[in-house]
């Protein structure tokens, strides 16, 4: 089995969560490469990495939700996915630090405007030409007390039967992942 891991904004694939899943999901293989800030860039990396690998599952958390559902095709479970980048990525306009150290050793990323606008621009069709096999390949989980973003209502709308609650804040934590990521996974998509 393989599982594809997308980090979220600022984070990288050496995020913490990433080494959760190899030991929570073991002896599974946790690809998780270090997204680009760039959508013009990330999109066709995340594309090309699926052809590539072939994963079993995606898990994408908060930006890596929002990546991991535009992923047609894929059994996927989205935590705290971030439907609506453009506009919390306008409030850190300019340079920011990446939160995680990534592979290439860059220490900051940028935000501009044409990265805000490209956000904007994949969020207004990324619910268009949703069929019942992929509602049913799409899962989300979202934590009750989620201090930064929370898109259960919609994606609920979206993916009918298929939103869970954690209890929880935004960035899950081990044993959350173990309580509620892992059975989820293996009642869906592992057995």
């Amino acid at each position: 089995m393989k599982i594809l891991f997308i980090h979220g904004l600022a984070s990288s694939g050496v995020y913490k969560t990433a080494e959760s899943l190899r030991i929570l999901f073991r002896p599974c293989e946790v690809v998780a490469p270090d997204v680009p800030i760039d959508p013009a860039e990330a999109l066709p990396m995340l594309h090309r990495l699926c052809e590539e690998e072939h994963p079993d599952l995606i898990v994408g958390l908060s930006l890596g939700g929002f990546w991991a559902q535009k992923l047609r095709g894929y059994r996927k479970i989205c935590i705290n996915p971030d439907f609506h980048p453009s506009a919390r990525l306008h409030a850190r306009m300019g340079e920011n630090t990446w939160l995680s150290p990534r592979r290439d050793g860059t220490p900051v990323f940028t935000i501009t405007p044409a990265i805000c606008e490209g956000y904007a621009a994949v969020e207004q069709d990324q619910f268009e030409g949703l069929t019942d096999e992929e509602r049913a390949m799409t899962h989300g989980l979202f934590a009750d007390n989620d201090e930064i973003v929370d898109n259960y209502d919609e994606f609920a709308l979206h993916y009918p039967g298929s939103a869970h609650r954690y209890p929880g804040q935004h960035l899950p934590i081990f044993p959350e992942l173990r309580d509620n990521l892992v059975p989820l996974a293996q009642k869906l998509f592992l057995q």
